[in-house]
């Protein structure tokens, strides 16, 4: 199998960028460029790298930089953003200060002849974000895209398969920038696209069948894709030594615990244990109203339940975790910046006995997980349900959690989502679910004043999460949504639709 480096220098794109290969086929890896050498590199026997952006100017000495030999391996690269400038700068190049300042945003460029560019059109839009420029091209290479901001928006040195763009091809406000990519990986590396999730998935049940032959396993079972599929993958590979254990801790969507149950352990044949929680963790939270509090609460809480529930079981050896790539690489690697922490990344819990973790997914992007899922017979209902934070409804809940404001926020939610999805609109949002805010405001109600409570109503278009486009939804269907969630969802007085894109705003409001 084929081998893609992506080595990260702290761009924000990092993820997608690995996504937008591996949606080709072809495998590829994020590392952190202070875990990596150029004798690692040789070693791991990757067929390309890629540099990623990062927020740092190359001329700074504090910023990451590379052994200057990588350019020596024989190896195709191409440096995008800050791993164009890095790439012209180890070559010996010359990086200043834009002249004309910072170029951010939809731009026009003019391509030449080069092979990253064939069947790319002479003009085409690109996404610009930096502030710096290539001044002076090193030795050997040529420019071969400009933009009125930047003359060197690309470079080349053929004869070393050495290719630099200053835009972001992997954004989807690059015109033709998944051509781009696919010109790199197959024209110029020869990359073969032979990465399946239906190899994937059949080589997962036996790797971890013959792993975990005689062991007992415990997995968390949240409901969401991630730990389900995780779920479904052990089972089939070691069946009734897979216990699940699934906190309910009252703040699922409607009626979304007894679908999980239904799916899991009646349709499935998966060993799960649910716990029904909800007094206890609406307890923890009375008075709470920080969104970062409400998690640590959360968390904290889930964890003393799932030791209880450990115990209970005899303490089985081994902890399986619905751990995803961008859970690894969020949490930081070597010198990469920590985006920020997730629970199941770091290590086995200290003092609960396990002596080993069955992370299965480990590798994957969410939409992997979701194919995987697919394969392995999880309805569609599950494997492609809406995405829910972690802390459930309680980030989606602003002020105190109370179970008289979950159960407003269940009805009002499960309708506008009921509305949406009965709509025949020819593409569903990403995303789209209702906020419960603390904003009261007076109302009418037959003859009577009113005060109730305001519902936010939120639907986004993406395709990386990493930018989203908030949803033009029809104005009849947000009038049905909102007539319905007014009438039949006691204490709401007031409907308003979230018109945000992110950024400025992000996709969660809490």
């Amino acid at each position: 199998m084929d081998k893609i480096l992506v080595l990260d220098f702290g761009g924000q794109y990092s993820q997608l960028i690995a996504r937008r290969i591996r949606s080709e086929h072809v495998y590829a890896e994020i590392k952190s460029s202070g875990d990596m050498s150029c004798e690692k590199i040789k070693e791991d026997g990757y067929k390309a790298i890629i540099f990623t952006g990062g927020p740092n100017s190359v001329y700074d000495p504090a910023s990451p930089h590379f052994d200057k030999g990588v350019l020596e391996l024989g190896l195709p690269i191409l440096g995008i953003c800050y791993g164009h400038q890095l790439m012209a700068w180890l070559a010996g190049g010359t990086i200043e200060p834009s002249k004309q300042g910072s170029e951010y945003g939809r731009t026009e460029a003019v391509f030449g002849d080069s092979p990253l560019f064939e069947g790319i059109p002479s003009e085409s839009t690109v996404w610009m974000s930096h502030t710096d420029s290539v001044m002076q091209l090193p030795r050997g290479f040529k420019g071969t895209a400009s933009t009125n901001g930047c003359p060197v928006a690309a470079m080349a040195n053929e004869e070393k398969r050495l290719y630099g763009v200053q835009f972001h091809p992997e954004v989807t406000h690059t015109s033709f920038g998944r051509q781009i990519l696919r010109n790199f990986l197959f024209r110029i590396a020869g990359a073969v696209p032979d990465w399946t999730m239906e190899d994937f998935a059949e080589t997962a049940v036996l790797e971890w069948r013959e792993k975990l032959q005689g062991k007992k396993v415990l997995l968390a079972l949240s409901g969401g894709v991630d730990s389900s599929v995780t779920a479904a993958l052990l089972h089939r590979a070691i069946g009734s030594d897979l216990s699940c254990v699934f906190v309910d801790h009252g703040l699922l969507r409607k009626n979304e615990g007894d679908m999980v149950m239904s799916v899991m352990k009646d349709s499935l044949g998966v060993n799960v244990i649910r716990v029904d929680a909800q007094e206890r963790f609406l307890g923890r939270l009375k008075g709470v109203t920080d969104p970062e509090t409400k998690r640590k609460i959360i968390g904290e809480e889930f964890v003393r339940v799932f030791e209880e529930e450990a115990k209970k079981l005899g303490s089985p050896q081994v902890l399986a975790q619905g751990t995803i790539y961008p859970d690894v690489i969020e949490s930081g690697r070597g010198a990469a910046a920590v985006i920020k922490s997730h629970h199941n990344v770091g290590g086995l819990p200290k003092d609960m006995g396990f002596t080993m973790v069955a992370e299965p997914l480990r590798l994957l992007f969410k939409d992997e997980v979701r194919e995987v899922g697919e394969r392995l017979g999880i309805p569609k209902e599950l494997v492609w349900r809406q995405p829910f934070p972690g802390p459930g409804l309680a980030v989606r809940i602003t002020g105190e959690i109370t179970r008289e404001k979950c159960d407003i926020l269940r009805d009002a939610d499960a309708i506008f989502r009921e509305e949406i999805e009965k709509a025949g609109l020819g593409e569903l949002p990403s995303q789209y679910f209702a906020v419960l805010t603390d904003l009261h405001s007076v109302g009418v109600m037959g003859d009577h004043r009113t005060y109730g409570s305001t519902i936010a109503l939120r639907a986004v278009a993406t395709d990386d999460f990493m930018t989203a486009e908030w949803s033009k939804l029809p104005f009849e269907l947000l009038e049905r949504a909102s007539g319905r969630i007014t009438n039949e969802v006691q204490g709401i007085s007031r409907v308003v639709y979230d018109i945000t894109s992110k950024p400025p705003a992000t996709v969660e409001w809490l």
